[in-house]
């Protein structure tokens, strides 16, 4: 069972890979909607309804963003850092909320950021130098990251 949640904190942080205010807009509502405990642990201030709000209008204000040009990658040392924090964020409500160790849960969050940002990038990159235009690929990729998020929270 403890592989099993390991794995979810490493999708989860995979996802926020792709879409770093994502995973922690998902973990908030998870929690809103009772399928994530946080009460009474460091956490907490996830499952604060000022905190759904925020972390919910940022995810949507990066999956606008994330369509302008303007915006930075990534992969560039700020925004990868940023995604490794939320990862890991992630990854320890999750690791919580299974009975698993929270450590590993953090750096399986932690690192499965690294992993999904490298590999949205780059498997964007290569689909769009063939001749895909951006947007589309962004939106399956929003798709996916939210779906895939929810499938993971809604597991506990």
């Amino acid at each position: 069972m403890a592989s099993t949640v390991l794995l979810f904190c490493f999708a989860m942080g995979f996802f926020t890979g792709w879409r770093s205010m994502s995973g922690v807009a998902l973990v908030c509502w998870g929690i809103h909607l009772g399928w994530l405990a946080v009460a009474h642990t460091a956490l907490a201030f996830l499952g604060n309804p000022v905190s759904l709000v925020v972390f919910s209008l940022l995810a949507v204000g990066e999956l606008i963003g994330d369509k302008l040009p303007q915006i930075p990658n990534r992969t560039d040392i700020g925004p990868l850092i940023a995604r490794m924090v939320f990862g890991g964020l992630c990854g320890w409500a999750l690791a919580m909320n299974g009975h698993a160790a929270v450590a590993a849960g953090v750096a399986c969050g932690a690192v499965g950021a690294v992993v999904g940002a490298f590999a949205g990038f780059y498997a964007r990159r290569a689909i769009t130098r063939r001749g895909v235009k951006d947007f589309p690929v962004a939106l399956i990729e929003d798709i996916v990251a939210i779906a895939g998020g929810v499938w993971l929270v809604s597991r506990f």
